[in-house]
């Protein structure tokens, strides 16, 4: 469990952190908007305090105080005023995965029972025939982008202009209305699809726990810029980047893009960013490639060795010119959602740039450990943060067994779902389905998940995880998938073999083949090499060749058995 190293602002519930946060950081800037030509618009803390009241004031007006209501739409400002406006007086939040189909999409809403849907444009056809649909409870639709109101839409901004004329005219009841932080307040669907979906409730209880352990142990202040880049409705980015900016009094920029990341650091001159490993490796590559282009690459590799043991402070002054590629501010880097390669942190430590690796899901509002700055340990998620408790179940004779924790910030339970609330809750204690290890000092390493573990013959145990992470290192591989295959009768006679999902261009321009044999020859001869570095047990023995992306949840997770069902079908 860590330490807590800052001070940080305790909070009941999100409606007594909006109004702390007006207090303390009142006047300071909580978004900063890029319009046309160059410009920008801020709004302060105190205007988002003030728009959240005059939203939740109009909501409840239209009916909805204590009703459930979904947001669905691209990064913005006006999708988290509306997030705040729902928890902190009116109803129950449903946030919805923008990357989801029509008819899933449709199956949520009636799922949700919801009766409002704040929305972008982008869904204002499909949402528009959804609401007249008998089998969901669909009223109202509120478009957060539109500028011209239409028969059956309203538009955010005009109800938060309502609802400032109805606060005028001594209208109360949002602003008065009391919050129960031990209730269901946000309904989160887990990935995969509808019909498998979990529904995970948080309360806010839950959130507000996390938020108070994230900010005493990251040096996170009001003077900072948080830039938004993963998609809002993953809980990740709704409490470490959102929530989080909010509760610190900092301000948010919104990304424009994937492969805008790094002009927006600059842009912005953002000082902390949460994200995705693949975004900090990428960010790695274009910054390695520049500097070979620059012909600086040698002078660069012989000083990280030279200043590997210097403060974080004289690696920054010495790789500055590295820093002013990414804005010249950054301080402070977060990494979630899935393993980052250790090598990559490593490197980013040198440069002087601190990166924090995180751990956590859904059902834990997310985060249950984390790095800091100044306690870490290259390929560890950190300690617990200092409200959470974590221990091992099923421990195997090399100290890997299921990581098993508790602490205000677990789930209520999955919604109307006792069943599957039982097979993860042993009272206190939420099994993560993780499997890990835990040293002496308190450190989690994240081996693989429980489910996807291989078993072979001599009782080893595979961690695909691990192995795919060594496979999308060669250059021309997109992705991969490890799977085991039985290789006669007996059951637990398991080999070990990739499915490669490869880019043709790169792999013709690096290895100058094009060919499907060509192909299989040089990246068969990769895969011998990373044989060569493991133990005989983990050789991969077959590789299958693809262009065709696997399979994977919404948030860019491979779905394991979906995968494995299609390559045993190929082979029948």
């Amino acid at each position: 469990m860590s330490k807590r190293l800052y001070d940080y602002t305790k909070i009941t519930d999100l409606k007594d952190m909006l109004n702390k946060t007006k207090k303390l950081y009142g006047e300071k800037i909580a978004y900063k908007i890029k319009i046309e030509n160059g410009k920008y618009k801020t709004i302060t803390h105190n205007e988002v305090k003030e728009m959240v009241d005059a939203l939740g004031t109009a909501l409840i007006s239209l009916g909805l105080k204590g009703k459930r209501i979904a947001i669905i739409g691209e990064n913005r400002y006006e999708w988290q005023i509306a997030y705040l406006a729902v928890v902190c007086g009116t109803g129950v939040v449903v946030p919805l995965d923008k990357s989801l189909p029509e008819n899933e999409l449709n199956d949520l809403i009636e799922r949700s029972e919801v009766e409002a849907i704040f929305y972008t444009k982008k869904y204002d056809g499909i949402l528009q025939k959804i609401k007249y649909s008998t089998k969901n409870k669909l009223k109202h639709l509120i478009a957060m982008d539109l500028s011209l109101h239409t028969e059956g839409i309203y538009l955010e901004d005009e109800l938060i202009e309502n609802g400032k004329k109805l606060i005028q005219n001594g209208n109360k009841e949002f602003i008065n209305s009391k919050i129960n932080p031990n209730e269901m307040s946000i309904m989160l669907f887990t990935s995969g699809t509808t019909s498998k979906s979990k529904v995970v409730a948080l309360s806010h209880k839950n959130i507000c726990s996390n938020l108070m352990d994230i900010g005493s142990v990251l040096d996170v202040t009001s003077e900072d810029t948080l830039l938004s880049v993963l998609p809002i409705h993953h809980v990740f980015e709704c409490t470490v980047g959102f929530l989080f900016s909010i509760y610190k009094g900092a301000t948010t920029v919104f990304c424009d893009g994937l492969r805008y990341v790094v002009d927006n650091l600059n842009e912005y001159h953002v000082t902390v960013m949460a994200c995705v490993p693949a975004i900090y490796e990428r960010i790695f590559m274009m910054i390695r490639k520049q500097l070979e282009k620059q012909g600086k690459l040698q002078k660069i590799l012989e000083n990280e060795e030279k200043y590997r043991f210097s403060s974080m402070e004289k690696r920054k002054e010495v790789f500055k010119e590295i820093h002013n590629m990414l804005g010249g501010k950054v301080k402070l880097f977060i990494s979630g959602a899935a393993a980052l390669d250790y090598k990559i942190e490593e490197k980013y430590r040198l440069l002087g740039i601190n990166i924090v690796q995180g751990y956590g899901l859904t059902e834990t509002s997310p985060v249950i450990a984390i790095g800091t700055n100044k306690y870490y340990k290259t390929g560890s998620i950190g300690k617990t943060v200092p409200s959470v408790v974590a221990k091992l179940e099923d421990v195997n004779n090399d100290g890997i067994g299921e990581l098993v924790v508790k602490g205000p910030n677990i789930m209520l339970g999955y919604f109307e779902n006792s069943k599957a609330t039982k097979e993860v809750m042993d009272g206190e204690w939420f099994h993560t389905g993780d499997l890990a290890r835990i040293d002496e000092e308190g450190y989690i390493f994240i081996c693989g998940r429980k489910k996807s573990v291989i078993v072979l013959k001599n009782g080893k145990n595979i961690f695909p995880e691990e192995m795919e992470s060594l496979v999308n290192k060669i250059e021309g591989v997109k992705e991969s998938f490890i799977f085991g295959k039985r290789q006669s009768k007996d059951e637990n006679d398991i080999k070990i073999n990739v499915k490669i999902v490869y880019d043709k261009k790169l792999i013709k321009d690096v290895y100058k083949v094009e060919t499907e044999d060509e192909i299989k020859e040089v990246l068969s001869k990769k895969i011998k090499e990373i044989n060569q570095t493991l133990p005989m047990y983990k050789a991969i023995r077959e590789i299958i060749l693809t262009e065709e992306p696997l399979i994977k949840t919404t948030t860019n997770k491979i779905k394991r058995q979906e995968n494995l069902d299609a390559i045993q079908k190929l082979a029948n």
